[in-house]
């Protein structure tokens, strides 16, 4: 491991811009935590250049979990606000919507369409072409009641 004692402060900026690319190129916000602790290694290692390797990556760690703290901070205290809330949650869109029964429930499920798509239903029994009030939503399961 003799390789680890002759880490230069350039080095930890590269995996600084391999990290970030990689958040770039990928889902969610991972890399990008990693890839500010590695940079900032790579400056504190600019200005003590003898810092031995040991040193460095504990320093790594701790920028990495404090970075990740301040972010997580940030966004509890100011969430992301979108116009679109719903966005990827389809079912929720139709909560208090009236529908009408395809299917008749039985046993407590049935199916009602919506647009093109047929919707698991789950609520009193009642028969196919009754309104229906979608009260909840499990997953692709819409709770429904009768109107």
């Amino acid at each position: 491991m003799s390789w680890l004692e002759h880490i230069d402060y350039w080095q930890w900026l590269v995996l600084a811009v391999v990290l970030v690319v990689l958040e770039i190129v990928s889902p969610g916000v991972f890399f990008l935590w990693f890839g500010l602790a590695a940079a900032g290694v790579g400056g504190i290692l600019w200005r003590a250049p003898n810092l031995v390797w040991q040193m460095q990556l504990v320093i790594f760690a701790m920028l990495s979990v404090l970075s990740i703290g301040v972010a997580r901070g940030v966004l509890q205290r100011r969430p992301i606000t979108t116009d679109e809330p719903m966005l990827n949650r389809r079912g929720e869109q139709y909560l208090g919507h009236v529908l009408i029964l395809s299917d008749s429930i039985e046993n407590g499920v049935g199916r009602v369409r919506v647009d093109d798509v047929l919707w698991q239903a789950k609520g009193p029994d009642a028969p196919a072409g009754s309104q229906v009030r979608v009260v909840g939503v499990d997953g692709t399961v819409f709770r429904v009641e009768p109107v």
